[in-house]
């Protein structure tokens, strides 16, 4: 047997290591290590409330506005504040389009460069990949960033800034929306369609979202999708990296009509429906303090002397005893997309990618629609009021990367306690005390492993396909 510890992963933020463990030529175990502690819980202890909406988003630079989101509703809980509906819907554009260049961005940026590395040289598929997405020099990347840019002027219409923006509040948003500025946001849509339907997609994205069978997928062969697509069916990716098959998602984008994409469980084949209460985070083999708990009576309490039964600051999430995966995929097989549950039969990196490509297809839809409706003349934020002194809430929505859940207790007008359990908190999690693996570890066994190699080519696609951001994960 060889142990191998591959790493940093730094494509995006944080450090990530994976430690595994490798027998005839494949991975036999794999034990997955946040080894970064930053604390923002413990930060938020014992301040305003509101405070939370400025500091929360600071966790991360590329899902900041899901954060906001997250405390935003969590807040409104805690009040018994229901933001305005026509506010609601314009947080929902917002958190829309974060997600939406996020998914952009990985593909082209994080993703797709892997196989540009010297070992495919032989692959038919090779030069239009570095042609594609070599690092720095690819067209892709180089369409994708101008486009991504263009995207996100929307959020200066409505967020004031990106990121770290304060425009989504428990009541709603503080911008009002004239008819100028839904004019431009409409235009700025229509560019970034045109984008994925010229080059990433080749074709028109209701087509791609119309797509009932991993078959169909595979059969696209159109735009950057289609290169993809060839890659993946060369390469076998289908079958690499699968996961247990049970996915989490909170719903994403809630509506005053509920979500767009609707909350729920996906285990053994049928849907479950989701009962929050029955979240459970492990610290068995994590570097924190105290018992399993829910998340509203949890702490973040390190455990400085780090014991040798843990191996990372990533706590271990459990639903009902259960790991969970939670991303696009699980998002798409909740909201009963028949090509997303065809593709969850197996759940591999073919299954989590394609499942981004596709809700990128159905989110862009999704904007226009919500860009059409917003009405200049309506009210866009209720009032706060003032603050209860004793009381809790938990807001759940859904970052690209998958669920993420704020949960906040006040006590005498403070915060007494603030947990957060992020997507990566979810994927990337360490064992529990039954000695069952986080979805990633499961996931990583079986991957091949080729002779000489010390960063494998499939762990890397296997690992990218989760898209680790770990200063997520640990906040």
């Amino acid at each position: 047997m060889t142990r191998l510890v591959v790493g940093p992963f730094n494509r995006v933020e944080g450090d990530l290591e994976v430690h595994l463990e490798v027998a005839e030529g494949a991975v036999t175990a794999a034990r997955v290590n946040a080894p970064l502690y930053r604390g923002f819980e413990r930060m938020l202890e014992g301040r305003d409330p509101r405070d939370a909406l400025t500091i929360t988003p600071r966790i991360c630079g590329i899902c900041s506005i899901s954060q906001s989101v997250a405390a935003a509703r969590a807040l409104g809980a805690a009040m018994g504040l229901a933001p305005a509906p026509a506010g609601e819907r314009v947080a929902a554009l917002i958190h829309a389009v974060e997600n939406a260049a996020d998914h952009l961005t990985h593909f082209n940026l994080f993703f797709m460069p892997d196989f540009t590395r010297p070992a495919y040289a032989g692959r038919s598929w090779h030069g239009r990949a570095l042609a594609r997405f070599t690092a720095m020099e690819g067209s892709a990347q180089r369409e994708a960033v101008a486009a991504r840019a263009d995207l996100l002027h929307i959020l200066g219409l409505l967020a004031g800034k990106w990121p770290h923006t304060l425009a989504v509040q428990p009541g709603g948003v503080t911008r009002a929306p004239g008819a100028a500025e839904r004019m431009r946001i409409l235009s700025s849509l229509r560019s970034f369609r045109r984008h994925l339907e010229r080059t990433l997609f080749g074709g028109p994205l209701e087509a791609f979202a119309a797509l009932e069978i991993e078959a169909a997928l595979l059969s696209w062969g159109r735009g950057d999708a289609g290169l993809f697509l060839e890659i993946a069916a060369d390469l076998g990716l289908a079958g690499l990296g699968c996961g247990a098959g049970r996915y989490l998602s909170f719903g994403a984008y809630p509506l005053p009509e509920g979500p767009a994409f609707a909350a729920g469980t996906w285990q053994a084949g049928a849907p479950v429906p989701l009962d929050p209460g029955l979240i459970r985070e492990d610290l068995s083999h994590a570097w924190m303090l105290g018992e399993a708990a829910h998340p509203s009576e949890g702490r973040t309490l390190p455990d400085e002397e780090m014991r040798e039964a843990a191996y990372s600051w990533c706590k271990a999430p459990r639903l009902d005893g259960r790991p969970m995966e939670t991303g696009a995929l699980a998002r798409q097989v909740v909201a009963g997309h028949p090509l997303a549950r065809d593709l969850a039969r197996q759940g591999g990196v073919l299954a989590r990618v394609g499942a981004r490509l596709l809700e990128l297809a159905r989110t862009q839809i999704l904007m226009e629609e919500l860009a059409q409706g917003i009405d200049p003349a309506a009210r866009f934020m209720v009032a706060m009021g003032p603050l209860p002194r004793d009381a809790q809430g938990a807001g759940l929505v859904e970052a690209a990367r998958g669920a993420l859940g704020h949960w906040v207790r006040l006590r005498g007008g403070l915060i007494d306690r603030y947990q957060i359990v992020a997507p990566t908190t979810w994927n990337f999690s360490p064992r529990d005390a039954a000695g069952v693996p986080g979805p990633l570890e499961a996931a990583l066994v079986g991957a091949p492993v080729e002779p000489g190699e010390t960063t494998p080519l499939s762990v890397q696609h296997v690992v990218r396909s989760f898209d680790p951001c770990m200063v997520c994960t640990v906040h």
